[in-house]
């Protein structure tokens, strides 16, 4: 049976839009749901859902030419500002929906214009889905790394021409998300800093994901914070020395790249609206995330 650990570990599931009717899907679910978040994400823990205003911010879909493909993003910046440091935000398995547009608005709230991609559209309308093992084989599984670092430059790109400063550029992510934030930072000579949340480190070798960050770790341009738990039965601590081995002998800002684990904690431990959250590891990861992102030029 696929549950949702197989889902973590072989992809993310995307709210997304489809260029036909994407957008009366993603409304009526949302309409449906009384709030924006993936249907396959239940159950909702309401009661620990950060709700972040975005008064003072322009927030909203913005569309990014990828080679004359329109790709729909969330961005979230602070209103009437140029020159803003830029983090690009990296969905977990369930995709851009309110949790991944409220992560936004908290960088845009910290002085960031956050753009988060909708690194999905292509393979599918993913929250017209209702069932993971369909979403797996149908949508994620068809998403080409290759693919997801092509939108990402298109989106550093976009994000240059519309006040952002991509001289100061970080990524973060989360499982799915946090996995292609190694990636990417070994991807971009731009990258200042990225940092990771649970993101699987090793995997099996295909035609779409022919490597995996323990074996880009020693080609990062960007050093990276992975902030990992210590009770991820997804994610197991051996893999985490792996890594931390390949960093060892790897590019300077491989080097300084590190990992904090929380004992005890779970895999998703910073989703606020799932049983899986943890208050006091996700907001000391959150201050760690802030700190690493100034301390590496990005802020």
């Amino acid at each position: 049976m696929l549950n949702e650990q197989h889902a973590q570990d072989l992809g993310a599931l995307l709210p997304g839009q489809s260029n036909e009717h994407g957008t009366t899907r993603r409304t009526a679910l949302k309409a449906a749901l009384g709030v924006g978040y993936a249907a396959a994400a239940a159950p909702l823990m309401a009661q620990t859902a950060i709700r972040t205003p975005s008064e003072g911010l322009t927030v909203g879909e913005v569309m990014i030419d990828v080679n004359g493909y329109k790709m729909p993003a969330y961005r979230a910046a602070p209103a009437g500002k140029t020159g803003l440091p830029v983090v690009l935000v990296l969905s977990e398995i369930f995709g851009v929906h309110e949790y991944i547009a409220d992560t936004a608005r908290r960088f845009a709230r910290a002085g960031y214009m956050a753009i988060a991609p909708e690194l999905f559209v292509r393979q599918g309308d993913a929250q017209s889905y209702g069932e993971l093992a369909k979403l797996i084989a149908e949508v994620v599984s068809k998403v080409p790394d290759a693919q997801v670092m092509a939108d990402l430059d298109a989106t550093v790109k976009w994000a240059a021409a519309n006040g952002g400063d991509a001289t100061k550029l970080g990524v973060t992510g989360f499982c799915w998300g946090g996995r292609q934030t190694w990636l990417y930072a070994a991807h971009n000579p731009a990258v200042k800093a990225g940092v990771a949340w649970y993101g699987r480190l090793v995997g099996d070798v295909t035609p779409l994901s022919p490597k995996h960050p323990v074996d880009v770790a020693a080609q990062l341009k960007g050093p990276v914070l992975g902030l990992y738990g210590g009770a991820d039965t997804g994610i197991p601590l051996d893999t985490v020395d792996k890594m931390k081995a390949a960093l060892a002998v790897g590019s300077p800002a491989a080097k300084a790249s590190t990992f904090v684990v929380y004992p005890g904690a779970p895999h998703a431990f910073h989703a606020d609206y799932r049983p899986s959250f943890l208050k006091e590891p996700a907001e000391n990861g959150w201050n760690r995330a802030l700190a690493w992102f100034q301390q590496h030029g990005v802020a």
